[in-house]
Protein backbone atom coordinates (compact mmCIF):
# COMPACT_ATOMS: atom_id res chain seq x y z
CA UNK A 1 0.00 0.00 0.00
CA UNK A 2 1.30 3.43 -0.90
CA UNK A 3 -0.27 6.64 0.40
CA UNK A 4 -0.42 9.46 -2.15
CA UNK A 5 -1.47 13.01 -1.26
CA UNK A 6 -1.99 15.05 -4.43
CA UNK A 7 -0.91 18.68 -4.41
CA UNK A 8 -3.75 21.18 -4.27
CA UNK A 9 -3.80 24.51 -6.01
CA UNK A 10 -6.13 26.76 -4.04
CA UNK A 11 -7.64 30.15 -4.75
CA UNK A 12 -10.84 32.06 -3.98
CA UNK A 13 -12.92 29.60 -6.04
CA UNK A 14 -11.74 26.50 -4.18
CA UNK A 15 -8.99 24.17 -5.35
CA UNK A 16 -7.71 22.05 -8.21
CA UNK A 17 -5.88 18.74 -7.79
CA UNK A 18 -4.52 16.19 -10.23
CA UNK A 19 -5.48 12.76 -8.90
CA UNK A 20 -3.88 10.66 -11.59
CA UNK A 21 -1.10 11.18 -14.09
CA UNK A 22 0.35 7.98 -15.56
CA UNK A 23 3.80 9.50 -16.11
CA UNK A 24 4.03 10.98 -12.60
CA UNK A 25 2.84 7.70 -11.07
CA UNK A 26 5.42 5.74 -13.06
CA UNK A 27 8.08 8.09 -11.65
CA UNK A 28 7.13 7.10 -8.08
CA UNK A 29 7.14 3.38 -8.86
CA UNK A 30 3.54 2.67 -9.88
CA UNK A 31 3.73 0.85 -13.22
CA UNK A 32 0.02 0.16 -13.70
CA UNK A 33 -2.12 1.58 -16.45
CA UNK A 34 -5.63 1.90 -15.08
CA UNK A 35 -8.44 0.77 -17.37
CA UNK A 36 -11.65 1.18 -15.38
CA UNK A 37 -13.05 3.70 -12.88
CA UNK A 38 -15.43 2.52 -10.15
CA UNK A 39 -17.72 4.49 -7.86
CA UNK A 40 -19.36 3.38 -4.64
CA UNK A 41 -22.01 5.27 -2.66
CA UNK A 42 -22.98 4.18 0.86
CA UNK A 43 -25.87 5.93 2.57
CA UNK A 44 -25.17 4.61 6.06
CA UNK A 45 -22.19 4.97 8.33
CA UNK A 46 -20.92 1.50 9.21
CA UNK A 47 -21.34 0.07 5.71
CA UNK A 48 -18.78 -2.64 4.98
CA UNK A 49 -17.70 -3.51 1.44
CA UNK A 50 -15.22 -6.32 0.94
CA UNK A 51 -12.80 -7.90 1.37
CA UNK A 52 -12.66 -8.42 -2.42
CA UNK A 53 -10.03 -9.42 -4.97
CA UNK A 54 -9.73 -10.68 -8.53
CA UNK A 55 -7.86 -13.91 -9.31
CA UNK A 56 -5.18 -14.37 -11.95
CA UNK A 57 -5.13 -13.62 -14.81
CA UNK A 58 -7.54 -10.77 -14.00
CA UNK A 59 -6.01 -9.49 -10.75
CA UNK A 60 -6.36 -5.76 -10.17
CA UNK A 61 -4.20 -3.03 -8.76
CA UNK A 62 -6.32 -0.22 -7.33
CA UNK A 63 -6.03 3.49 -6.71
CA UNK A 64 -8.62 4.40 -4.04
CA UNK A 65 -9.83 7.78 -2.81
CA UNK A 66 -12.88 9.27 -1.12
CA UNK A 67 -14.96 11.87 -2.97
CA UNK A 68 -17.27 12.58 -0.03
CA UNK A 69 -17.19 11.33 3.55
CA UNK A 70 -14.68 9.15 5.34
CA UNK A 71 -13.67 5.46 5.35
CA UNK A 72 -11.38 3.01 7.06
CA UNK A 73 -9.67 1.42 4.06
CA UNK A 74 -8.22 -2.08 4.57
CA UNK A 75 -5.96 -4.28 2.45
CA UNK A 76 -4.87 -7.87 3.18
CA UNK A 77 -1.79 -9.27 1.46
CA UNK A 78 -2.67 -12.51 -0.37
CA UNK A 79 0.62 -12.85 -2.25
CA UNK A 80 2.03 -16.16 -0.96
CA UNK A 81 5.60 -15.19 -1.89
CA UNK A 82 5.36 -11.89 0.00
CA UNK A 83 7.04 -11.43 3.40
CA UNK A 84 3.81 -9.75 4.52
CA UNK A 85 1.54 -12.62 3.40
CA UNK A 86 -1.72 -12.59 5.45
CA UNK A 87 -0.82 -9.24 7.04
CA UNK A 88 -3.20 -6.32 6.72
CA UNK A 89 -2.88 -2.59 6.74
CA UNK A 90 -5.59 -0.03 7.33
CA UNK A 91 -5.75 3.70 6.84
CA UNK A 92 -8.42 6.34 7.20
CA UNK A 93 -9.19 8.19 3.99
CA UNK A 94 -11.39 11.26 3.77
CA UNK A 95 -12.49 13.68 1.12
CA UNK A 96 -11.09 16.85 2.71
CA UNK A 97 -7.42 16.04 2.19
CA UNK A 98 -7.74 14.14 -1.10
CA UNK A 99 -5.32 11.40 -0.01
CA UNK A 100 -5.50 8.17 -1.94
CA UNK A 101 -3.93 4.74 -1.63
CA UNK A 102 -2.34 2.57 -4.26
CA UNK A 103 -2.94 -1.16 -3.75
CA UNK A 104 -0.87 -3.51 -5.92
CA UNK A 105 -2.43 -6.65 -7.39
CA UNK A 106 -2.62 -9.57 -4.99
CA UNK A 107 -4.31 -7.75 -2.12
CA UNK A 108 -7.84 -8.22 -0.84
CA UNK A 109 -9.51 -4.84 -0.39
CA UNK A 110 -12.40 -3.55 1.66
CA UNK A 111 -13.59 -0.56 3.62
CA UNK A 112 -15.98 0.62 6.29
CA UNK A 113 -17.76 3.94 5.93
CA UNK A 114 -17.27 6.25 8.90
CA UNK A 115 -19.83 8.86 7.80
CA UNK A 116 -23.20 8.66 6.08
CA UNK A 117 -23.42 9.42 2.36
CA UNK A 118 -19.86 8.39 1.62
CA UNK A 119 -18.57 8.18 -1.95
CA UNK A 120 -15.52 6.06 -2.83
CA UNK A 121 -13.85 6.36 -6.22
CA UNK A 122 -11.23 3.93 -7.41
CA UNK A 123 -9.33 3.05 -10.53
CA UNK A 124 -8.45 -0.55 -11.38
CA UNK A 125 -5.80 -1.98 -13.68
CA UNK A 126 -7.99 -4.75 -15.14
CA UNK A 127 -11.66 -4.85 -16.02
CA UNK A 128 -14.02 -6.71 -13.72
CA UNK A 129 -14.26 -10.42 -14.53
CA UNK A 130 -17.00 -12.01 -12.37
CA UNK A 131 -15.75 -15.57 -12.94
CA UNK A 132 -12.40 -14.56 -11.35
CA UNK A 133 -13.93 -12.74 -8.38
CA UNK A 134 -12.88 -13.74 -4.87
CA UNK A 135 -13.27 -12.54 -1.34
CA UNK A 136 -12.61 -13.08 2.35
CA UNK A 137 -15.07 -12.54 5.17
CA UNK A 138 -14.48 -9.03 6.50
CA UNK A 139 -14.70 -10.16 10.13
CA UNK A 140 -12.34 -13.16 9.81
CA UNK A 141 -10.93 -13.44 13.37
CA UNK A 142 -7.57 -14.74 12.12
CA UNK A 143 -6.96 -11.44 10.31
CA UNK A 144 -7.36 -9.45 13.54
CA UNK A 145 -8.53 -6.29 11.75
CA UNK A 146 -9.57 -3.50 14.13
CA UNK A 147 -12.82 -2.53 12.41
CA UNK A 148 -14.59 0.46 14.01
CA UNK A 149 -17.86 -1.53 14.30
CA UNK A 150 -18.96 -5.00 15.25
CA UNK A 151 -20.89 -7.55 13.17
CA UNK A 152 -24.23 -6.52 14.70
CA UNK A 153 -23.71 -2.89 13.66
CA UNK A 154 -22.45 -3.48 10.12
CA UNK A 155 -24.49 -2.87 7.00
CA UNK A 156 -23.22 -5.52 4.61
CA UNK A 157 -24.49 -7.26 1.48
CA UNK A 158 -25.79 -10.82 1.66
CA UNK A 159 -23.07 -11.79 -0.82
CA UNK A 160 -20.29 -10.41 1.40
CA UNK A 161 -21.76 -12.10 4.49
CA UNK A 162 -21.20 -15.45 2.74
CA UNK A 163 -17.51 -14.92 1.91
CA UNK A 164 -15.14 -17.59 3.28
CA UNK A 165 -12.48 -17.27 5.94
CA UNK A 166 -8.89 -16.98 4.67
CA UNK A 167 -8.00 -20.45 6.03
CA UNK A 168 -10.90 -21.92 4.02
CA UNK A 169 -9.52 -20.30 0.86
CA UNK A 170 -6.07 -21.70 1.59
CA UNK A 171 -7.46 -25.22 2.10
CA UNK A 172 -9.27 -25.08 -1.25
CA UNK A 173 -6.38 -23.77 -3.32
Amino acid sequence: MLLIVPRRYEDARGYFAEFYNQESFRDIGIPDAFVQDNFSFSGKSGTIRGLHFQLSPHEQSKLVRVGRGRILDVAVDLRRSSPTYKAHISIELYAENGAQVYLPAGLAHGFCTLEPNTEVIYKVSATYAPQFEGGILWSDPDLNIAWPIGPDEATISEKDKQLPLLKELEQNS
